[in-house]
């Protein structure tokens, strides 16, 4: 997932899927960046099994329906990036406009410029009356209204086969999934949902599954860094009756 390619306007990088896909032996998805149709193909024929989508979801939603009518639901992810606000939070915009429809709208607000982002520090309520989860784009730079329960449901309506739901307020935290919006979005829908966001032990994963009622728990630095291994994460899941692939032949998979 290139997480900046939609925020700088880059091209998705076809070698390094290309490359990627010559010594990856297990399902490949691939996101940031993704705005046509034609980006589709490119990135199917390069050898990724799956094309992850955000931004481009948000700005035009018809193109979540175009794009599994044409590949496959199989093959569509849509990536969900929210964050929980409140009545009187401020959070960071481009000023740019996004048509919300009425049946998703969360709440009505103008999205505030970089050079208003100081002023409105000042308005910040440190005990907001209401809160909700307000879908990001941009790699979670840009706030847009869309409440994330009912932004799930329609991609899933548009023809979306699966959900990647990234907490804003986790990612990185290494203190355990946002339970509470993976849950209301797992149960809101039939599709899969991989919750991502918080991961900083096996139990975070294993509780992603059972509290969270996740389909999949998606980590990165615990791998990436060695503090885990894939395989003593599948096993706490099973100790806790998660039905996963054990293999005693590849101690890491």
């Amino acid at each position: 997932l290139d997480i900046t390619a939609s925020h700088e306007e880059r091209d998705i990088m076809l070698d390094v899927v290309a490359r990627t896909s010559e010594v990856c032996f297990m399902p490949l998805t691939v996101g940031g960046g993704i705005r046509t149709l034609d980006d589709i193909r490119e990135l199917l024929k390069a050898g990724c099994d799956k094309v992850s989508i955000n931004s481009a979801a948000v700005k035009d939603p018809d193109f979540v329906r175009e794009a599994a009518l044409r590949f496959g639901s199989q093959c569509i992810v849509v990536n969900i990036d929210p964050r929980r606000v409140g009545s009187g939070e401020w959070a960071v915009g481009s000023g740019e406009t996004l048509k919300v429809p009425e049946h998703l709208r969360v709440v009505e607000r103008p999205l505030p410029t970089k050079e208003s982002f100081g002023k409105g520090l000042a308005t910040l309520d440190p005990q907001p009356s209401t809160c909700f989860w307000d879908v990001h784009i941009n790699g979670g730079r840009i706030p847009t209204g869309l409440d994330a329960v009912a932004w799930a449901k329609e991609v899933e309506r548009l023809g979306a086969g699966e959900i990647v739901l990234t907490s804003m307020d986790a990612d990185g935290t290494k203190d355990g999934f946002d339970i509470e919006i993976t849950r209301a979005v797992a149960d809101a829908v039939e599709i899969p949902v991989v919750a991502s966001g918080g991961a900083g032990s096996p139990a975070h994963m294993t509780e992603a599954v059972t509290a969270g009622h996740a389909s999949a728990a998606l980590a990165a630095s615990i791998f990436h860094y060695g503090e885990y291994t894939i395989a003593e994460t599948k096993e706490d899941m099973a100790k806790h009756g998660v039905p996963v692939r054990l293999s005693a032949a590849a101690p890491n998979s």
